[in-house]
């Protein structure tokens, strides 16, 4: 065997030993069975909602089980076909093994690093808002631009993306938006996505063609488990109702139920306007309380509570990424210094090298200023 392709084979077996760990593959077959066993039980669905629970927990098990698996197995499989078409002068055989190889290395990194979505939340589903920041009219279509690029991503990985409310520009764009994103590690993977996201073009609304640069904010937040308690007192909350209008379009309704939820203690506000007033005030209360659960993991976790401390306000000094459309073509996070040249790729959805070096970033435990130093 080669040693290019020695080099590979320890690769993937470096992270198929990360899998195992982290799945803990000397109990996870038990646990299995324990949870097969639990789902024979008649009496499962008495509680509906523990039972989703129970078998969203089973579901993630099995998929961790079979990726392993399929991983060594295509292992195995692929040196096999090497060793004999090494003794049999098939260089065919050979070939396509390599290459098989090469592909699965990719694949093993791939889900390396979504066993290392390990924090406290990273399995929940995510709230997602993005605002407009200095710029105006700039700015609003530079959040609507930053808005489909996110739901084009959610949609591209099979996640469930519903609009819980959304602002509209006066002239172009929105002014904010929210949305809830419901997938498996929804929050672990969007979690990078927080801090003030900077556009550099030629305006398409300056007739003098000058270069602009916009500034928009996004904010990522954990949907709340049902199982963690989060005590929110009547006497610190407002509730306002209000009229909901937007620019129109498949997203935007116009409701007299539209509801506004402000935590006096902290000053956060939430708002939902797109269902009935009951429901808007339950989704409100639900953001809210995810809102504050995020405050709690940010004191404990000091690395998400550095990032979104660094945020700021949506504008100079403040971004956490680039988007360069003009006078070159370039994309690049200022926390990894991951950059491409592929804009339209990126803006199309294409995040998950971006998000994957920040989660590698992160679990190292480096300094934005040793990445900069790497670079």
């Amino acid at each position: 065997m080669r040693a290019e392709v020695q080099n590979i084979v320890a690769a993937i077996e470096k992270s198929l030993n990360l899998l195992g760990q982290r799945l803990g593959l000397e109990t996870a077959k038990y646990r299995l069975e324990e949870f097969n066993a639990r789902v024979e039980d008649p009496t499962l669905w008495d509680d509906p909602e523990a039972a989703q629970k129970l078998m969203r927990e089973r579901q993630m098990l099995v998929d961790a089980i079979e990726t392993y698996d399929g991983v060594a197995q295509d292992l195995k499989d692929n040196i096999e076909l090497i060793e004999l078409g090494e003794m049999e002068e098939d260089a065919e055989v050979v070939k396509d093994a390599e290459a098989a190889l090469k592909s699965l290395k990719d694949r093993a990194a791939q889900k390396e690093l979504e066993a290392l979505l390990d924090g406290e939340a990273d399995g929940n589903d995510t709230f997602l808002e993005i605002n407009s920041g200095a710029g105006g009219t700039e700015s609003n279509d530079w959040a609507s631009m930053l808005a489909r690029m996110y739901v084009r991503w959610a949609e591209q990985h099979g996640y469930k993306v519903e609009l819980q409310a959304e602002s509209a520009g006066e002239e172009a764009g929105i002014k904010s938006a929210a949305y809830k994103i419901t997938g498996p590690n929804a929050y672990g993977w969007l979690k990078s996505e927080s801090g003030v996201h900077r556009l550099v073009r030629i305006s398409p609304f300056d007739a003098a063609a000058k270069r602009h640069t916009s500034f928009c904010s996004v904010w990522v937040y954990p949907v709340v488990d049902d199982n963690i308690e989060i005590e929110v007192a009547p006497n610190d909350i407002r509730i306002d109702t209000y009229r909901s209008s937007g620019a129109g379009g498949q997203h935007v309704n116009t409701t007299d139920s539209a509801v506004r939820i402000t935590h006096l203690p902290t000053g956060i506000v939430v708002t939902s306007s797109e269902k009935s007033q009951h429901q808007n005030r339950d989704i409100a209360m639900k953001a809210l309380k995810s809102r504050l659960y995020q405050l709690e993991l940010d004191k404990r976790n000091a690395a998400i509570n550095e990032a979104h401390e660094a945020k700021g306000d949506a504008g100079w000094g403040n971004q956490i990424r680039s988007y360069v459309l003009q006078p070159y073509q370039m994309v690049k996070d200022l926390r990894t210094a991951h950059e491409t040249s592929d804009t339209k790729g990126v803006l199309d959805g294409d995040l998950d090298g971006f998000m994957a070096a920040t989660l590698a970033l992160q679990v190292s435990g480096k300094s934005r200023a040793e990445a900069n130093a790497d670079d």
